[in-house]
């Protein structure tokens, strides 16, 4: 009797297993049977879980979790971001053509783009849209993103707008059909003396070579012959572009970049012509916000020994993505090789502890003084490579520059914070140049603007501004950040009125590294030197 009941038992064990796997078979398709587990768990999940799902949702949520295993810029674009992640790479959106902020729950238009939509039809800085379409555009609930929503739109539909102006009793009401708007990449250009040319390039999109021509071209008619190329904050952006625009300030054949990868042949990119800035005194800004094809470009001119990289070790971020566009209009950037600048140096940082730790790296950096003190800093790989003449550089994270320039912080102070946390030196500058616009549109530089608001001693109406807008007056906290505050007041009120070259050319007078540029690209030493 023990042993038949042990045999049954058995038996009864195995037959269950057995009728268990023939209903799991049953459930589970034989083709099904043959795909990836991620496959199997969808179907399952939408032909058996006990309550209704969105298996679609499921996915879109898991595929970006699956890729944080891999490296930080490997990334998922959904659907509904690609509109705007194509707009900005390829530079151009359908649009009215204003720019605009939100003051007061009030659309406030800044500027107006030259030749848009809105500027043909007569729409001016300092109007205020109050409705688009059956929308209100005033109110608490007004974001840029409602604005941009209506705003925007494919080129040639139309677009109601009612705008306040100053002045008139009733509003204007404005037809105007959506156009080509441009998203420049080259932010700013203009001279700082009477030889040197700054250019501010914020990110490489498609247009970007072109309009970098045209500020080179711009700064040349000027008398510039040597410029400063700023790339501080650059993301990165088109290979394509940066290696076009590279090629112009280096000889025929010289080494620009190389990938390789695990999948990838090794692949090289050189300069098919002499460029036609080779041999002009150059000297590139950078930060440890300049990433990517930033790093590309800055790694190209020291290799090759074509000009000096000032400013602080750059992001780090050195690593080839392959967009795959999906049926659905989502897409994966996929990262596929390794970006190398011409020495052999590679650009990416490591990410071996994760994402969260790649990205604290920044953090790291001020806290180990990195910021304050070149001694501080510690390059991953300490192998030695060599320059075009035989300089000595490292890689393993980023571009270390040849002149290292400190973050500034002497100006910093409690006061300052609270004035910046509050946003009062933005919202001052608008409702003073807002105020005063027709006066002010007669000057044309930022040096014009400095003269005539010192005189009228707007810092010191902006410090009353801000008592009656909850920051106390701290004598300590003036005296230490008070330069600071009445620079960026000038610079605001200039862009507001003449734009980014208003902006930029009072700004630069607090700018540390960019000061030290120009006396470097001025001076009668060898243009590239390791201090």
């Amino acid at each position: 009797m023990p042993v038949f009941l042990a045999v049954t038992l058995i038996f009864g064990v195995w037959l269950g297993i057995k009728l268990q796997n023939r209903k799991i078979g049953a459930l589970v398709p034989a083709q099904l049977r043959a795909n990836s587990k991620l496959d199997m768990v969808v179907k399952l999940i939408e032909g058996n879980y006990v309550d209704t799902v969105d298996s679609k949702k499921i996915v879109e949520d898991a595929i970006p979790e699956m890729l944080k295993q891999l490296d930080p810029h490997t990334t998922y674009i959904p659907a509904k971001d690609m509109q705007g992640v194509t707009e900005e790479m390829t530079g151009n959106f359908g649009g009215i053509g204003v720019q605009f902020s939100i003051q007061n729950d009030t659309v406030m238009v800044i500027d107006v783009i030259s030749g848009g939509p809105s500027q043909k039809l007569g729409i001016r800085a300092g109007d205020r849209i109050v409705r688009v379409g059956d929308s209100t555009m005033v109110g608490k609930n007004v974001k840029n993103e409602l604005v941009f929503k209506k705003l925007r739109g494919p080129k040639g539909t139309k677009v109601n707008v009612s705008i306040w102006r100053k002045g008139l009793p009733d509003l204007l009401s404005f037809n105007i059909t959506r156009g080509d708007i441009p998203i420049n990449s080259v932010d700013v250009s203009y001279l700082i003396d009477n030889k040197t040319g700054y250019v501010k390039i914020g990110r490489f999109a498609e247009h970007t070579y072109d309009e970098f021509m045209g500020a080179m071209a711009k700064l040349e008619s000027g008398g510039a012959d040597r410029v400063i190329i700023d790339l501080r904050g650059n993301p990165g952006g088109y290979l394509s572009a940066v290696i076009r625009m590279v090629s112009e300030l280096l000889d025929k054949g010289e080494h620009i970049v190389y990938t390789t990868g695990r999948t990838q042949p090794k692949r090289e990119f050189d300069a098919e012509n002499r460029g036609k800035f080779f041999g002009k005194r150059v000297v590139i800004l950078v930060d440890e916000y300049s990433a990517s094809a930033s790093e590309i470009f800055a790694g190209a001119v020291q290799d090759n020994d074509r000009g000096t990289i000032i400013g602080r070790r750059t992001f780090g971020k050195g690593l080839v993505q392959e967009q795959i566009p999906f049926y659905d209009g989502s897409a994966i950037r996929l990262t596929v090789a390794r970006y190398y600048t011409p020495s052999g140096r590679c650009i990416q940082k490591s990410y071996r502890k994760g994402t969260d730790d790649y990205y604290a790296d920044l953090t790291r950096r001020f806290v180990h003084g990195e910021m304050e003190q070149k001694d501080s800093i510690h390059m991953a790989d300490t192998a030695k490579y060599f320059t075009r003449l035989k300089r000595v550089v490292y890689g393993g994270g980023g571009i270390m520059p040849d002149i290292f320039v400190p973050a500034d912080t002497s100006g910093n102070s409690a006061y300052l914070f609270k004035i910046m946390q509050k946003g009062l030196v933005y919202q001052y500058a608008f409702d003073y140049a807002d105020k005063h616009r027709a006066e002010l549109s007669k000057l044309k530089t930022g040096a014009e603007f400095s003269d005539l608001l010192r005189k009228r001693a707007i810092f010191g109406a902006f410090l009353q501004y801000a008592v009656k807008n909850g920051v106390a007056n701290n004598e300590t906290g003036i005296k230490t950040s008070g330069k600071i505050i009445e620079t960026q007041l000038m610079a605001y009120i200039a862009r507001n009125i003449i734009g980014e070259e208003g902006f930029y050319s009072i700004i630069s007078t607090i700018d540390n590294t960019l000061q030290d540029a120009v006396k470097t690209i001025n001076s009668k030493d060898k243009m590239v030197s390791v201090q």
